[in-house]
């Protein structure tokens, strides 16, 4: 106010001076290693690929179920799908079939 600089107010403004710098390095080092900083950067890239790599094999899966589904379509069943579910779920064979029984592909 009237140009005099108090001792009181030199420390405050350095205190001041030095919580902004303290708050800038924990900001410069959370950006930098913190868990979205740079060096975690290359760890999400793989966890996001791996990611992608299940969506894309569940979508498949979801693919093949839904075909499945669209042949047991009560108004229109196929034919060959409704045999072979019977036979399996109600132990059903003629006498003259053999099965052979064979491992499920994953």
């Amino acid at each position: 106010m009237n140009g005099i600089v108090t001792r009181r107010d030199v420390v405050r403004e350095r205190v001041g001076n030095a919580a902004a710098l303290l708050v800038l390095i924990l900001i410069a080092m959370l950006a930098l290693i913190g868990p979205n900083g740079l060096l975690a950067w290359s760890d999400q890239s793989a966890q996001l690929d791996a990611h992608h790599a299940r969506i894309a094999a569940l979508q498949e899966e979801r693919a093949v179920l839904e075909n499945r589904v669209a042949l047991l379509d009560p108004d229109s069943v196929d034919p060959d799908l409704a045999t072979e579910l019977v036979r399996r779920d109600l132990n059903v064979v003629h006498r003259d079939e053999v099965i052979v029984e064979l491992d499920p592909v994953d």
